[in-house]
């Protein structure tokens, strides 16, 4: 019986504890949804919070970059009033400076001419001021009109422009001029001088060429006039002659020679034989010898080449040359070795050495 009472007493315990319980969990959970209730209330106030003030950020947000922009624009405005500012205050401070130096050059001007002229300032506005007609350089002699600092300035440009043109000033340029003209004369000089010597030297080769076109020509009309008559006898029958290839200018031309054997219609010399070639050759040379004779001659071998009958000819020649000259002959032929006055000649003797022999002919003058 103890027992079931404690168990009794333990369930109304446990009963009463669940009843606690229960009225602990509904209170708690009036609690809970009284919070539950306030804090839907905070969110709700809450958000109208973040809400409102989302949209407060946003509105200064606008006002602030409004206020940037404007505050740029502020900003640049006053850096181009301050350097507008700037500007102002140099030409200012410009303006003042050339003003003062304006009034310090009218002040000199002023002492400087009343020191140079003795006239006082007023006196030389009024005489010479910008109202009193001034005369225009360039045109008509007596011209006068106002003065115009526009054409004024116009015409100094003008004439700083000449100016410029002509140069920079040179302080030696009479010493120059001196020079350079001492220098002309001694040139003018020279050249006179050399224009001199020139027309003398042009007179002086006008003469030579005179001279030598007279020499020639008389030599050459002594040297065709001995030829025609030495071929003539070297070639009875036959006909010869010098022609001039330039008549008309002696000191260019040239000679042929114009050879026509006896029997022979040629007169080209390529054409004659070899024989007929030398004895034409020693036709012209002989003639030189007898138009402008020599004290002797040396001949060599000239005959070689002709026949006994042509040697005779020749030697003939050989006869009247040595009359007026002395005659060196080498040769070979006997007939030539016949009518020579002297002869010599080189043998070899025995021991091998050269030796020179000369015979006199006694019935003969030396050859």
């Amino acid at each position: 019986m103890l027992d079931g009472a404690a168990a009794a007493a333990a369930e109304r315990q446990a009963r009463e504890a669940a009843i606690r319980r229960r009225r602990q969990r509904g209170a708690q959970a009036a609690v809970a949804r009284a919070v539950a209730v306030g804090a839907r209330y905070a969110v709700e106030a809450a958000e109208r919070s973040v809400s409102e003030a989302l949209a407060r950020r946003t509105e200064a947000e606008a006002v602030s970059a409004g206020g940037a922009e404007n505050l740029k624009a502020i900003r640049a405005r006053v850096r181009e009033l301050a350097g507008h500012l700037d500007t102002v205050v140099n030409t200012a401070h410009g303006t003042e400076i050339a003003r003062a130096e304006h009034r310090l050059r009218l002040a000199q001007l002023a002492e400087h001419a009343l020191q140079e002229f003795g006239i006082e300032p007023e006196t030389l506005v009024a005489e010479y001021g910008p109202e009193v007609p001034v005369p225009v350089i360039g045109d008509e002699p007596g011209v006068t009109v106002r003065y115009d600092r526009a054409a004024a300035e116009r015409r100094a440009a003008d004439a700083q422009r000449q100016l410029d043109r002509l140069g920079k000033i040179n302080p030696l340029a009479l010493e120059e001029y001196e020079a350079l003209s001492e220098r002309h004369a001694f040139l003018a000089t020279q050249l006179e001088d050399l224009r001199k010597t020139r027309r003398d030297l042009l007179t002086v080769v006008k003469e030579v060429d005179d001279r030598v076109q007279e020499v020639f020509a008389s030599a050459y009309a002594d040297t065709a006039r001995e030829f025609e008559q030495l071929f003539a006898r070297l070639f009875p029958g036959g006909q010869g002659s010098l022609v001039l290839t330039e008549p008309d200018d002696m000191l260019a031309t040239g000679i042929e020679i114009e050879a026509r054997p006896p029997g022979k219609k040629v007169k080209r010399l390529s054409l004659l034989s070899g024989g007929e070639r030398s004895l034409t050759a020693i036709a012209y040379l002989f003639a030189i010898f007898k138009a402008r004779p020599s004290p002797f001659y040396v001949l060599d071998e000239v005959e070689a080449a002709l026949d006994d009958v042509n040697l005779q000819r020749l030697l003939g020649v050989f006869e009247e040359l040595r009359e007026s000259s002395q005659l060196i002959v080498v040769t070979h032929q006997r007939r030539t070795m016949e009518a020579a006055g002297a002869l010599y000649g080189i043998t070899m003797r025995g021991d091998g050495v050269s030796a020179v022999i000369s015979q006199q002919i006694a019935s003969r003058q030396p050859a």
